[in-house]
């Protein structure tokens, strides 16, 4: 999730707020040609529509957590939509619509993800410190884990759903204080246990499965830092490291996706771009919104990568509203690229 200002934060947290065409199939092609290799290479993205405008209520948009389902059709919530407007939209590129799939008056919701034991999407109430669960029309929403987790509640930012259905969240505690109180927490899939898995993390962002499901790839947005957390066969860390550090100026690590060839698409906050890494730590290229379209976009925090294809949607804000971009991804997508 784009980090909101502190103060923003903390009014959220205090008030309670917070059939696809383009996505769903084929690739996208690249207006300008070949691009170069390695770092210097820059993939271009093309604007495909404009879905919010900055809220009255509010101050601002966020578009986070695109995620396609089954059939393709594509889901993006607004973090910072105020009751009555949706915070969760299905979206038509083709047509280049969307429609409201859920609002309410109270949820922060920072990350989608469709669930592979029970098919309901999960939401990310990150000022509330609460996950939910839609039917995958929107409707029968429940609360799925709200409880404290030892001994604190958690801000849960995003989430990824190992291959039975038990989520992994990233916490980003101790964002608004400064402090290194972030986690990693997992979530048995019934929402009976949850356990801590990593700590001391300062203000964990993104969180992805690599390519094989055998660690987490999770970013610390204060930190500008990329760890990998090597998984036991209980779901619990055997080992951890820092895997990759971006030096991003103003821009730092917001969410992350994982592609077929387990390469990394890291999401920035204060720059609508993302910087694409291989699991090795190589900088392969960087997406970015045309020059002449990047005034008043501020963010690319997520993507989702068609599953079997190459089409990339990323979710692009800033106070020129909130937009969908696409691009061409440099591997097909698959689950760890899909939502979250």
């Amino acid at each position: 999730m784009q980090r909101l200002p502190i103060r923003s934060l903390a009014g959220l947290a205090a008030i309670g707020v917070l059939a696809l065409t383009g996505c769903g199939t084929g690739t996208v092609a690249s207006a300008d040609g070949p691009a170069a290799t390695g770092a210097g290479r820059t993939i271009p993205a093309q604007e495909v529509m404009r879905l919010t405008q900055v809220h009255e209520e509010t101050g601002m948009t966020l578009l986070e957590g695109p995620v396609l389902d089954e059939d393709g059709n594509l889901f993006v919530v607004d973090v910072t939509a105020p009751e009555g407007k949706p915070k969760v939209m299905r979206v038509d590129i083709g047509n280049k619509t969307s429609r409201k799939v859920h609002t309410d008056g109270r949820g922060a919701y920072t990350s989608a993800q469709f669930s592979p034991y029970d098919g309901r999407l999960y939401l990310t109430d990150f000022a509330h410190g609460e996950i939910v669960s839609l039917a995958p029309d929107g409707g029968d929403p429940r609360t799925f884990f709200s409880r404290k987790v030892a001994g604190a509640r958690m801000n849960p930012d995003d989430i990824a759903f190992d291959e039975e259905g038990n989520l992994y969240v990233s916490d980003s505690r101790g964002l608004t204080e400064g402090r290194e109180l972030g986690r990693v927490v997992r979530i048995d899939r019934d929402g009976k246990k949850a356990a801590v898995l990593a700590d001391k993390l300062a203000a964990t962002n993104g969180i992805s499965f690599d390519e094989d499901h055998r660690g987490l790839w999770i970013s610390e947005l204060t930190r500008n830092r990329i760890s990998y957390l090597l998984l036991d066969r209980e779901g619990g860390v055997a080992s951890r490291h820092t895997a990759i550090r971006y030096d991003g100026g103003v821009a730092q690590t917001d969410s992350i996706a994982v592609d077929a060839d387990g390469n990394l698409y890291q999401g920035l906050h204060g720059r609508p771009a993302m910087a694409v890494f291989d699991r090795y730590g190589e900088h392969l290229a960087t997406v970015e919104v045309p020059a002449g379209a990047a005034e008043g976009l501020e963010s690319a925090t997520n993507v989702a990568i068609t599953p079997g294809g190459t089409t990339a949607c990323m979710t692009v804000s800033g106070p020129s509203g909130g937009y969908l971009y696409t691009f061409e991804a440099l591997a097909e997508g698959i689950r760890q690229s899909n939502g979250g």
